[in-house]
């Protein structure tokens, strides 16, 4: 019954094999069944050169150092639990200091550009995502409808925008109105198949920085540059300076699209203007790769390993404010009924994928703004520890999360625990600064920044979180054969 499916021979000569390691043993039942016998599966890989060989060695140990699920667990910042359930992330302190953040930054972008927030249950009523489409499209991965006592259905909600357009549809607008920005930090919930599962960055939960805007036909492009433009104010800001878009439209040979094809090719052509006129990267179509009710805006991102991420979006949607859908209407200049364009947009989009993916491209090193604990004050002996609890309070009345070492240890060791526990600066504080009102900084790449009075110390330390500066960027390793992670998430 055995077919050799590898028969030999493959080359004439051991000559030409170029570089090889075998890198993992492992036992495997015949045919899969425990019953049978065990063989053993060997793992390996080759390449043309033993360059080539050791760059992927290399590779393959420095993304192992950057787990997110390893860094996660040894810097504090999530967990899960079998109690809970497989993918649904606790998100630790820490952690949650860091996704504050995140959100923090995001939320004061939010108010710059006109967005107005809002806030929805997370369930919905069946019949709500049956009129939106998301039912049936979403049928085998959403969590089972919960029945209650009336009959009524319910779901946990897989995506937000069919709460937002209830939330248009509370009232009537006029042209004036309009664009209508509603944002909101949502979470969702899909039933991911358990193989399918990783760490944070493929999870049954997820919040999205969900956004949802109604606009005329007229604004639309000026939207969408508007939303790419926050998407780049995101990515520039956390250090992801390599990344490409990707043009999502609509397959004419597949039935799995909604809405008449005149709209499709309405919509696409006008994701594609703002693109090529914002001289993106990449801009080229791709056919099949868009949401079921609209073209969309992948930005896919490349991480320090090489590595490709799809994280932010902008998808373009005629569909749901449709006669056919949830029939959106405003008044318009004319006085007569017109039916607006939505747009979905997440700059991060899971907001567990995106720290997931922030965690390993930092290796856990965070910039000042973003660190859970960002200054670490160490006094150098027990006699300045009045002195350390000061500036600890000083730095945190200036805005700075600050942790102090108070244990029994020299300098060397503390300083060696904060580089560890790769805290970003370390203020250093003996009897002699406490005497001149100074301080040491201590950067945890650079070093010894040298003694500067506790003013001109906080100052600084301010002024690099106030300004969310990464002055370390992350020095990027080529990953070979690095492919595209993480799918995108339709609304």
């Amino acid at each position: 019954e055995f077919v050799d499916l590898c028969r030999g021979p493959h080359v004439p000569s051991p000559g030409c094999i170029g570089a090889f390691k075998l890198t993992n043993i492992a036992g495997a039942y015949w045919k899969g069944d425990a019953n049978n016998a065990q063989l053993q599966r060997l793992y390996g890989t080759a390449w043309f050169t033993q360059a080539d060989l050791d760059a992927h060695l290399a590779a393959l140990e420095e993304a192992r150092k950057r787990d997110h699920r390893v860094l996660g667990k040894q810097l504090d910042l999530f967990t899960t639990s079998p109690l809970v359930g497989s993918g649904l992330v606790l998100w630790m302190p820490k952690g949650a200091t860091l996704r504050a953040t995140l959100e923090s930054f995001v939320r004061d972008e939010l108010a710059a550009r006109g967005y107005q927030p809002v806030y929805t249950p997370h369930i919905g009523k069946v019949d709500l995502y049956k009129i939106s489409g998301h039912y049936p499209y979403y049928a085998d991965s959403q969590f089972r409808p919960i029945v209650m006592a009336d009959d009524e259905q319910y779901l946990l909600k897989p995506m937000n925008c069919p709460h937002h357009t209830m939330i248009y549809k509370a009232r009537p607008h006029s042209y004036k109105d309009l664009p209508l920005r509603l944002a909101e930090f949502g979470t969702v919930y899909r039933y991911e198949q358990s193989g399918e599962l990783g760490g944070m960055t493929r999870v049954r939960g997820f919040t999205q920085d969900d956004a949802h805007i109604f606009c005329t036909p007229e604004q639309v492009e000026q939207e969408v540059e508007g939303c790419i433009d926050f998407t780049l104010k995101v990515l520039e800001s956390l250090a992801f300076d390599n990344f490409r878009v990707r043009l999502g439209f609509r397959d004419p040979t597949s039935d799995k699209y909604v809405g008449p094809p005149e709209r499709w090719a309405e919509a696409e052509a006008a994701i594609e203007r703002v693109a090529r006129r914002m001289n993106l990267p990449g801009c080229e179509p791709e056919p099949g790769e868009a949401a079921f009710y609209g073209p969309k805006i992948d930005f896919v991102v490349n991480d320090s390993l090489g590595r490709e991420w799809q994280l932010g979006t902008v998808q373009l949607d005629y569909n749901l404010p449709s006669g056919e859908r949830f029939d959106l209407e405003y008044i318009g200049a004319d006085n007569a009924k017109h039916r607006p364009v939505m747009i979905h947009r997440a700059p991060l989009g899971s907001l567990e994928r995106f720290v997931g993916v922030l965690i390993e491209h930092f290796a856990g090193a965070f910039p000042l703004w973003l660190a859970p604990e960002q200054v670490r004050v160490i006094p150098v002996s027990e006699k300045s520890e009045g002195y350390a609890r000061a500036v600890q309070q000083r730095l945190e009345a200036a805005g700075l999360r600050t942790g102090l070492d108070l244990a029994a240890e020299k300098l060397g060791a503390k300083i060696r625990t904060a580089q560890l526990d790769l805290i970003p600066m370390m203020v250093v504080c003996g009897p002699r600064d406490e005497a001149a009102g100074t301080v040491s900084l201590r950067d945890r790449l650079d070093g010894d920044l040298g003694a500067m009075s506790l003013d001109a110390a906080v100052e600084r330390l301010r002024d690099e979180n106030a300004r969310r500066a990464v002055r370390h960027k992350p020095k990027p390793l080529a990953m070979p054969g690095g492919a595209a992670a993480g799918g995108g998430d339709d609304y």
